[in-house]
């Protein structure tokens, strides 16, 4: 087997770590868990389906396999009522990641070991903020305990619930990754700009800083830029593959102006109706060339990601996944190809087609 070297020597070595995430919405749209309450109990009720999502990944150029414990916190677990099963949620989910990491072909993938935003800090409220950091030391110690090589601490919108998750996961002296996701108001809820709060993760000493989720490119990519500027450590772009705007900048509240017939009866497009919205594979392929381009190295997709899409990353970044064999071949379509064999009654007729 391939020595496996660590997320570190990964960034300073390669061109690029992909870590595929969005496992709620792309279990949701295989029918494993419900949109709403967004619970990840498809690593107990249906591990196989949850393990193929992983394997998925890992062909498309994935090297991270990280453990879908997204909202697999105890808060959650009580809104569902369901807390009994929190602890072995996270064993399950954990030990399917580290299953499919240790089987990846050539070098073993990394397993990750995921924390998140709770839903509950309150800046004003010092007991939510024990009860947050209370939930972030069970989850981590479990991650540890069944072998993550790193921790993914993400999508925090409070800056200092962010470095709280940081403070519990450098407890366990394993690289740590956190990456935030500001609102539509462009600023962390507790006050920091984005740039601050990656500077400060920085000082605390995070391994890697940087976005996830909430934003599409434009909206994001603004910020990255400054925040490559800001710090010195590795830096992670994560986007979601949807066009959200200027007017717009997060997915919550994104229109649909695309001649809806049926919107969503909750609403609102966010989280199920967001499908005009979705980004083709060639703005996620220039997002992430742009990404390289500004010397951002862990790379990948959040909500709304699909193997195709990280596959388009991991090309980017010169990297040829086993999905890359089945990368498009235009030459040999029947309408619009150029082999000599096409017949030109039919290639002629494509744009009236």
């Amino acid at each position: 087997m391939t020595k496996k070297r660590s997320l570190l020597e990964r960034l300073d070595q390669d061109n690029a770590v992909i870590c595929a995430e969005g496992f709620l919405f792309e279990m949701e749209r295989r029918g494993y868990l419900a949109a709403g309450e967004f619970v990840p109990e498809v690593a107990l009720e249906n591990p196989q389906a949850l393990k193929n999502l992983h394997i998925d990944f890992q062909h498309a150029g994935s090297d991270i396999v990280e453990a879908f414990t997204y909202n697999g916190h105890r808060e959650k677990m009580r809104v569902i009522g369901k807390e009994e099963l929190l602890e072995p949620l996270n064993r399950a989910a954990l030990k399917i990641a580290r299953e499919v990491a240790d089987a990846a072909e050539g070098e073993p993938n990394l397993m990750a070991g995921n924390i998140s935003n709770s839903n509950i800090w309150n800046p004003d409220d010092p007991e939510s903020q024990k009860q947050v950091r209370a939930m972030f030391e069970e989850m981590c110690q479990w991650a540890v305990e069944e072998g993550a090589d790193m921790l993914v601490g993400e999508t925090f919108y409070y800056a200092e619930e962010a470095y709280c998750a940081l403070e519990v996961m450098k407890e366990h002296n394993v690289p740590a990754v956190v990456t935030i996701a500001p609102m539509g108001e462009n600023i962390m809820r507790d006050g920091p700009t984005p740039v601050e709060t990656c500077q400060q993760l920085e000082k605390l000493g995070a391994d890697v800083v940087g976005m996830n989720c909430f934003r599409g490119p434009e909206t994001m990519m603004p910020y990255l830029k400054e925040i490559r500027l800001a710090v010195d450590c590795h830096v992670g772009a994560l986007p979601l593959p949807y066009r959200t705007t200027k007017e717009h900048p997060t997915f919550f509240n994104l229109p649909d102006e695309h001649g809806c017939t049926c919107p969503a009866p909750h609403g609102r497009t966010f989280p199920t109706a967001l499908d005009p919205m979705y980004m083709n594979r060639y703005e996620i392929r220039k997002f992430a060339d742009e990404a390289l381009e500004l010397g951002i190295k862990y790379l990948g997709v959040c909500c709304g990601a699909s193997p195709m899409l990280i596959r388009e990353v991991a090309m980017a970044a010169g990297k040829t996944p086993k999905a890359a064999r089945f990368a498009e071949n235009m030459s040999n379509h029947f309408m619009y190809g150029s082999n000599d064999r096409l017949p030109e009654h039919i290639k002629s007729y494509g744009e009236k087609a």
